[in-house]
């Protein structure tokens, strides 16, 4: 997948939001809350379930991202390496994660309820 790819699958959901922060990384968000960071260097974390954390480790199709480990979110470090579709699911299910995680009126108000 190609940086450009990942930034229109980010796009492409509802109610995102992107936002360059952290040392000039793409942040994208929904209501506020990041759901997937593609920094310098072509490396990308996003969100997953407990059990896709676990997967993807102990296959080694990614690595526990820095910092956000604990919350069960991974990192990929070459995504030229990533089939584009595979990614673009990973990441509606990294936004839907977040999304869920809204109140109810936060999901309302960002036409997501």
């Amino acid at each position: 997948m190609t940086p450009e790819a990942f930034d229109a699958a980010c796009r492409a959901l509802p109610a995102v939001t992107h936002v360059v922060q952290w040392g000039d990384s793409d942040v994208y968000k929904v209501g506020g809350k990041v759901f997937a960071i593609r920094g310098l260097g072509g490396a990308v974390s996003f969100k997953v379930s407990e059990i896709a954390y676990e997967v993807m480790i102990e296959a080694g199709i990614a690595r526990p991202a820095p910092y956000l480990a604990r919350a069960k979110w991974v990192a990929v470090d070459d995504l030229a390496a990533v089939d584009a579709d595979e990614m673009a699911g990973w990441l509606a299910n990294a936004h839907s994660l977040i999304a869920a995680k809204l109140t109810r009126a936060q999901r309302g108000s960002l036409g997501l309820a």
